[in-house]
């Protein structure tokens, strides 16, 4: 048995400055930049959010720009096995995460828990 919710919104963004686009996606979604983030030097900036809300950041690739989802869990290989099950590939194992193509040719993250426990909202697996 393992668990899994929603984690986080990547905007991934190819881009020269890092900065300008976290003043755009914070200006436009009305969240501020993280405290003391260094916006000339971070690969990921992270915006504010609130406890109960998934977590938003913004981080600097060499593919073309696109949003992709994390989805945390307990039990990474778990989670994988299950999603690979609803027609989901593994597409590459990167340090503590995978990276994953839905059916529908998006690509997501199962990464591990990054806000804490599981809470009230995550899903319970058999």
């Amino acid at each position: 048995m393992h668990r899994s919710r929603l984690c986080s919104l990547i905007i991934d963004c190819h881009a020269n400055d890092l900065g300008d686009a976290a003043r755009f996606w914070s200006q436009a979604l009305g969240r501020p930049v993280k405290a003391g983030t260094d916006t000339t030097q971070e690969k990921y900036i992270g915006l504010v959010t609130h406890d109960d809300e998934p977590v938003i950041e913004l981080q600097k690739v060499e593919h073309p720009s696109r949003v992709h989802l994390d989805i945390e869990s307990d039990d990474i290989e778990a989670e994988v096995r299950r999603l690979e099950a609803l027609g989901a590939r593994k597409v590459e194992a990167i340090q503590t995460w995978v990276v994953m193509e839905a059916p529908t040719g998006h690509r997501f993250c199962v990464v591990r828990p990054q806000r804490g426990g599981m809470g009230a909202h995550g899903n319970q697996w058999t």
